[in-house]
């Protein structure tokens, strides 16, 4: 085997992947007459819808900004409590609290990390209805949770749901009718959200989506994405002539580049294709940890309703669990392998700590993040780099540091 020192290059847990062709699609976009709001804007969105199976899709500056645009079109406010999972990245909380709202956490299902419908419902049960305004599932690693279920279970207490989808563009479920549910395509969720962070596996630098199927929520998030101003003459109280426009909200700046789109509509063009290398890797990964004792890998939320036994998982990521995580953290770093952890429970870090959540609330969640470690995962992995990641993982393991 090649030592890493051989290898030339740290190898990260994620990475983007610029082709030429994004280049020139960029370049293009910045000889034209547009950097902001252009054209691209709209050909991404429609772009974009087409491949989740949404009706609608509103592009904005980033994951987080996307989420607070759902809160927002779904009336979040001092008097609403919302329950999410606290394996996320906290904007999946935030969002809510920037509303005023009360973000309450679900423990997860041990074996995907997903949030754990039935804890779920279990909360919602214990509570008189309406005492619950919603809830955002998080599809995290790329794997798809099940909103068939949690949709059932959200019309029964008048819930909505935000499913935050930044991880798994190109996942799906199967539902009970054994029909593919594309990640975003809102036949389950009210709204759904993406990123286009350059880890993830459609990349503009920073970057969000928004999709639904709901023409009332679009028109809402075309409004607070744009400062809650309009120009459309239709939905004007006035019309002083073309120069004219009016705020009828209170919105914000959440517009994304004409030129940030182009490069989404570039990278969205090989998206399958980055997909389908993702999957591979997934699959050399489970078969050199299969049957190794002390190297636990995170189940699938789909097996049991898959036709073929295809999960649709989107891997974002490739997450093991091993008793000793910063020993092997450590380890890998000196071989210049730079793995990560996916997530700090979010109810443990001190700002949620401070509206009333403690450690010791969601056992297994923070059973979780004393055990897991993501792996490198990303299209342009060379073999040779996956081997070594897998032998020193390996090595690790086998010695019992």
């Amino acid at each position: 085997m090649t030592q890493n020192s051989e290898l030339k290059t740290p190898i990260p847990y994620g990475r983007q992947h610029i082709t030429e062709a994004d280049i020139a699609a960029v370049v293009e976009t910045l000889q034209s007459d547009f950097l902001t709001q252009g054209p691209k804007v709209a050909e991404f969105e429609q772009a974009f819808a087409r491949y989740v199976g949404a009706r609608y899709a509103v592009a904005v500056s980033n994951g987080t900004a996307a989420l607070h645009l759902c809160t927002m079109v779904l009336g979040v406010n001092e008097e609403s409590r919302v329950i999410t999972t606290p394996i996320t990245f906290v904007a999946s909380a935030n969002c809510v609290r920037y509303c005023g709202g009360t973000v309450e956490f679900a423990d997860i299902d041990p074996t995907t990390a997903l949030i754990d419908i039935n804890n779920v419902r279990q909360m919602v049960e214990s509570k008189p209805k309406g005492y619950y305004a919603g809830v955002i599932p998080v599809d995290f690693a790329g794997n798809p949770v099940n909103l068939e279920e949690l949709r059932q279970l959200a019309d029964e207490h008048g819930l909505w749901i935000i499913e935050d989808a930044c991880h798994a563009p190109g996942g799906y479920f199967y539902d009970s009718r054994r029909e593919k549910q594309l990640c975003g395509n809102g036949r389950y969720a009210d709204l759904a959200i993406f990123s286009f962070h350059p880890v993830k596996h459609i990349a503009t630098g920073e970057g969000g989506m928004v999709t639904t199927n709901d023409e009332e929520f679009y028109k809402k998030l075309l409004l607070y994405r744009t400062h809650g101003i309009t120009r459309d003459a239709e939905l004007l109280e006035e019309n002083h002539g073309g120069w004219y426009m009016e705020m009828q909200a209170l919105g914000y700046n959440y517009r994304i580049p004409d030129m940030l789109c182009a490069l989404g509509l570039s990278q969205l063009e090989r998206a399958e294709q980055g997909l389908e290398r993702r999957k591979a890797i997934a699959k050399i990964y489970d078969e050199a940890f299969s049957g190794i004792a002390g190297i636990a890998r995170l189940g699938t939320s789909s097996e049991a309703l898959s036709p073929t036994g295809d999960t649709g998982h989107a891997y974002h990521l490739y997450v093991i669990q091993v008793a000793d995580r910063k020993g092997l953290y450590d380890f890998l770093r000196q071989h210049n392998i730079y793995a990560q952890v996916h997530y700090i429970p979010a109810h443990t870090m001190p700002y949620y700590r401070s509206q009333g959540h403690q450690k010791g609330d969601f056992p297994q969640a923070e059973h979780y993040y004393s055990q897991c470690l993501s792996l490198p995962m990303y299209p342009t992995l060379t073999e040779e780099e996956q081997a070594f990641v897998i032998e020193k993982v390996k090595e690790f393991v086998a010695d019992g540091k």
